[in-house]
């Protein structure tokens, strides 16, 4: 057993039963056996005076010191039994298994009722933008309030460029980073409050619900998916613009300004709905009217259906799905959209058989003439 251990030793410094013999170092012929620990004996010396019991404590020692550290080794790789994964630690973590825990069928429901309803649409997200979406959107307006502000503030006034990039960022963003008017972070919230309040009151409290989103929004609420509302506006003017429309208590999330730091394209905004309603990001369809939502809802891994308001539909072909008004989807398009269980069936290549020809005859140059 201890010639074993000394064989796959993990210290790697010494065997733990053995010796070594050296060369002839003095030129007197005498080999010298070098046994662990130093010690160092003659091969003349008696043997009484180098008998096993001084080797044999040693042995014990370091095989205690393996068994400890061979010990500590499996200790590490083992995985407590409360462990859960989860995404706010920074640690290296094993990646969680699939499918994920939101799937569409979950056999370990034993109530039959509960898992029909999964089975039916409580697997899957949908996440609205409020403007061009729901209700009406008037981008006049939009830019009209950041003209007079640059006008009140003594900034020249952007471009049309300039405003048709910063669509659906925060005020204080499109301030700092685009418009570059300011990095105070006062004289951002001053401003960017004041410009809330110019598109407020040129907007004047009216909204409209577009054709077909309330009818889309009753079907939903009939098959119990869960809705969440997203928008770069503060908490209030959404909350207003709810009750004007009357649809109060249909969504159960709200994600307003407030609640981040970046918005569009930043994908934060969908990232932290889909975080409340308790969705995995692949089963999260978002609603838009833009390519600046298509593209943060693609870089958080969900789908996107695009709403043709402002945009004609060929500029919006990078969306999952383009539609003019809401009522033209039903729910087997959301689940077909949600579907990450079934994959795509594979290409068969077709072999090309090559004919094989029959070798040509050779002829005499008489027969070519």
């Amino acid at each position: 057993m201890v010639d074993t251990i000394a064989a796959t030793s993990l210290l790697g410094h010494q065997p733990i039963y053995g010796s070594w013999y050296l060369g002839d170092v003095t030129n007197k012929g005498n080999r010298i056996r070098m046994y662990p620990g130093g010690l160092r004996i003659n091969r003349f010396v008696d043997r009484k005076h180098c008998s096993d019991r001084h080797i044999v404590p040693m042995i014990k020692a370091q095989a205690m010191e393996l068994t400890r550290e061979a010990y500590s080794y499996r200790e590490k790789d083992r995985m407590p039994r409360e462990f859960r994964y989860g995404s706010e630690t920074s640690v290296d973590q094993r990646p969680p298994q699939w499918p994920p825990a939101n799937k569409a069928d979950n056999p370990a429901l034993r109530n039959p009722l509960l898992r029909q309803e999964r089975m039916g649409c409580g697997w899957l997200g949908v996440i609205f933008e409020w403007e061009g979406v729901l209700v009406d959107d008037i981008p006049d307006l939009e830019k009209q309030a950041w003209l007079a502000l640059s006008q009140e503030e003594g900034k020249s006034a952007p471009p049309g460029f300039v405003l048709r990039r910063i669509e659906g960022m925060k005020n204080e963003q499109a301030i700092s980073e685009v418009l570059c008017w300011s990095r105070d972070p006062s004289e951002l919230k001053r401003m960017a409050y004041r410009k809330e309040e110019i598109y407020q009151s040129l907007q004047g409290g009216v909204y409209r619900s577009r054709s077909g989103s309330r009818e889309f929004v009753n079907v939903l609420m009939h098959h119990k998916v869960p809705m969440a509302l997203v928008s770069s506006r503060p908490r209030k003017s959404i909350e207003n613009a709810i009750g004007a429309i009357g649809i109060e208590g249909v969504f159960a999330v709200i994600v307003a300004a407030e609640d981040v730091h970046r918005g569009k394209p930043d994908p934060e905004m969908y990232i932290y709905a889909a975080q409340l309603l308790k969705f995995i990001p692949e089963r999260c369809i978002v609603f838009g009217n833009s390519n600046q939502t298509v593209e943060a809802a693609h870089d958080a891994r969900m789908k996107c259906v695009a709403v043709a308001s402002k945009h004609p539909v060929y500029e919006l072909a990078a969306a999952d799905l383009v539609v003019r008004h809401l009522d033209e989807l039903s729910v087997v398009d959301l689940k077909n959209l949600a579907d990450i269980e079934s994959s795509e069936p594979e290409l068969e290549m077709e072999i090309e058989r090559e004919e094989i020809l029959p070798p040509a005859a050779v002829g005499s140059d008489r027969e070519m003439w």
